[in-house]
């Protein structure tokens, strides 16, 4: 691997990673949570996920794979890769508490409500855990990042926008309750801001740990996982929390947008 893809794949994820500064910023000077512009967005990011994931990533991975194990062995192991990506980020969600999930949708006006009939203490607690949880569960999201940048790297800058979009309600759930605790802007967007850096760190652990073992048959499970995160990411939080925005017919037209968008960027790379 080249010196300047691997500075290129790290540089995309941690753009990606600290974009919940972005959901940090749009807290602090938004008095109203603006749910067409998250719905569309979320919507948006949904599309190019779940197409990329099921079009492009899923098919270079059983590419990858059949080179090497044949047909039948190839076949079997990229679909096994791919729904355990799945079972892994599932778990990842399922083992954080709803109160802290980074995933359950909040609104600036909710949260002013919250602060209203809760304790500093309470919501201070609140914002330092969803930020842990966020960490937690944008480990994975940064290696699939970063091993996409590394492989193609149109892919990954479709991938790294995708996330991006995704994580700017994740800024929005640690920056406001850590707010209202502490009155300090700068350390809640400072929370809010490495809260986001796990991607990145998630992107040089694996590839510290993986590179001496790359080939064929590690980069195919490894993007057969990433294809099945970013389906789950999708499914479970991106298009729930979209609707959950109350925008539903936005958030789906955003979903066609995505997808319409990343179909034709990958055509345009042929």
């Amino acid at each position: 691997m080249e010196l300047s893809n691997i500075l290129f794949a790290f540089g995309i994820t941690l753009f990606a990673g600290l974009s919940t500064g972005i959901g940090s910023i749009l807290a602090f000077f938004t008095k109203k949570t603006n749910t067409k512009f998250l719905s569309v967005t979320l919507g948006f990011s949904a599309g190019v996920m779940i197409y990329v994931s099921m079009i492009e990533i899923f098919f270079k991975a059983k590419d990858s794979l059949v080179k090497e194990m044949g047909e039948i062995g190839g076949s079997w192991t990229t679909v096994a890769a791919f729904f355990a990506g799945m079972f892994l980020i599932g778990a990842i969600d399922k083992f954080i508490p709803t109160s802290e999930n980074p995933h359950e949708v909040r609104k600036v006006e909710e949260m002013k409500e919250y602060n209203e009939k809760s304790t500093d203490e309470k919501l201070l607690r609140m914002g330092a855990f969803t930020a842990l949880a966020i960490a937690i569960h944008n480990f994975p999201e940064g290696l699939a990042t970063f091993t996409s940048a590394i492989k193609d790297p149109s892919l990954g800058i479709a991938i790294a926008v995708a996330i991006a979009i995704h994580n700017i309600p994740e800024g929005i759930a640690v920056s406001v309750p850590v707010f209202y605790a502490t009155g300090d802007k700068k350390k809640a967007f400072l929370l809010s801001f490495l809260s986001g850096f796990s991607e990145p760190v998630g992107a040089l652990i694996g590839y510290l740990i993986l590179l001496p073992f790359f080939n064929n048959i590690v980069f195919g499970i490894l993007f057969a996982l990433v294809a099945g995160i970013m389906v789950f990411i999708s499914l479970d939080e991106l298009l729930p929390t979209a609707r959950e925005y109350g925008e539903h017919h936005l958030s789906i037209y955003g979903l066609v947008a995505g997808m319409m968008v990343m179909a034709v960027s990958l055509l345009l790379f042929i």
